[in-house]
């Protein structure tokens, strides 16, 4: 059964000032003292084995102590979180090997450091690629077929890295197991430390014959097409994850992963600002004057809208729902549309002549006044 959470320093019997020499004696006795080759079979003496190490750990470390000076337990995970409480013992020797060894006690009943005798199992590295994707991509997801040079398996030894089936042996210094177990003495007698096989590095095997083609590594540079899914709404500087599919490894180890960083290329028309698009558009005197009806581009067609008579250069017309979708979200952005009055430079005597008999009219005579500035009217389509 569980034990309540103690205070910290009281598990290891020191002041809340103690220094780090201190601190580290005390836990040396209490790991000696509770230690499973000592109290084998003793359930108590395992719980407060895993409850001093716990202790330990968080007053080592300065960072996670402050914050428990500060907060308690429910600053380095609270009373229910993080330690060694409900863990293997074999957890506690893997974090703190080195510290046992320093201390002339180690594993018990020859398990491996970190609880596993497991092979070491090799994994290839990972790979880093950029995709340009036009902003009609983005809004509609996309998938792209990429040619990824990368290392691949060698298709003439199967990755082993050997000759030939014949060239690859059992490991003579571990038997094939993998790890290698040295025996010292200690407190409490003879002790069992076992680690990595510094012959085979882990594998059980070694190869008395190296592939020509490999040269023994057992993976050669090729290239493999991938089919990379995107979805709409990424945005530039994204980074999707493709599991497997980075370099090979050898020993027909775990592939590497691949990651896509997205690049969006500058569109013609349109400025993003996360799922909203703006866009300026030009309308000409006599449409502002008047009013019309105009056909302005969007992300994905046409939209036809309404022009008032009088609008003024600089307005701004909101359409919902006409931006870029959210990635992770059915909420679609919208197209704000920036309304400009074109004024065109050259001009015919006739048309001069017919601009001027209105131009002292009262109605073409602007009026000075401040008005809101763009980055105001943004502001209050959001308001």
């Amino acid at each position: 059964m569980r034990m309540e959470k103690r205070d910290y320093y009281e598990v290891l019997g020191v002041a809340k000032d103690a220094d780090a020499a201190t601190i580290k004696k005390a836990y040396r006795q209490k790991a000696i003292q509770y230690h499973p080759d000592k109290n084998p079979g003793d359930k108590e003496a395992e719980e407060k084995f895993k409850e001093a190490a716990e202790a330990y750990e968080v007053l080592s470390n300065p960072e996670k102590r402050e914050r428990y000076d500060r907060f308690g337990h429910a600053g380095v995970g609270g009373a229910a979180g993080g330690g060694f409480q409900g863990f293997d013992i074999s957890d506690i020797f893997g974090r703190f090997g080195d510290l046992f060894e320093e201390f002339g006690i180690g594993g018990f009943g020859g398990r491996a450091r970190g609880g596993g005798q497991q092979r070491v199992v090799q994994k290839g590295t990972n790979l880093r690629i950029k995709v340009k994707m036009t902003l009609e991509e983005v809004a509609t997801g996309v998938e792209k077929n990429i040619k990824v040079q990368k290392y691949v398996p060698c298709p003439h030894c199967g990755s082993t890295g050997a000759k030939s089936p014949d060239a690859v042996k059992s490991c003579p210094t571990c038997k094939g197991r993998g790890f290698t177990v040295q025996t010292r003495q200690s407190l409490f007698g003879t002790m069992q430390m076992q680690g990595e096989c510094p012959t085979c590095h882990g594998s059980g095997k070694v190869i008395t014959e190296k592939c020509p083609h490999c040269a023994g590594n057992g993976v050669v540079k090729g290239e493999e097409v991938i089919n990379v899914k995107i979805p709409a709404g990424v945005a530039n500087g994204m980074q999707l994850s493709l599991t497997g599919k980075g370099n090979a490894a050898q020993n027909n180890g775990v592939n590497g992963d691949l990651f896509v960083l997205i690049e969006e290329e500058k569109h013609p028309l349109f400025e993003r600002d996360g799922n909203n698009l703006y866009l300026d558009y030009y309308i000409s005197f006599p449409q502002a004057v008047l009013g019309a009806t105009v056909d302005i581009p969007t992300i994905d067609g046409k939209a036809r809208i309404k022009i008032n008579p009088g609008t003024q250069s600089g307005s701004l017309l909101r359409l919902n729902r006409k931006g870029l979708p959210g990635i992770r979200s059915y909420e679609r952005g919208d197209l704000i549309v920036n309304i400009n009055v074109w004024i065109p430079k050259n001009l015919t005597k006739e048309q001069k002549q017919c601009l001027e008999q209105w131009s002292t009219a009262p109605e073409f005579i602007p009026k000075n006044e401040r008005r809101t500035s763009f980055f105001e009217r943004v502001k209050q389509f959001f308001d």
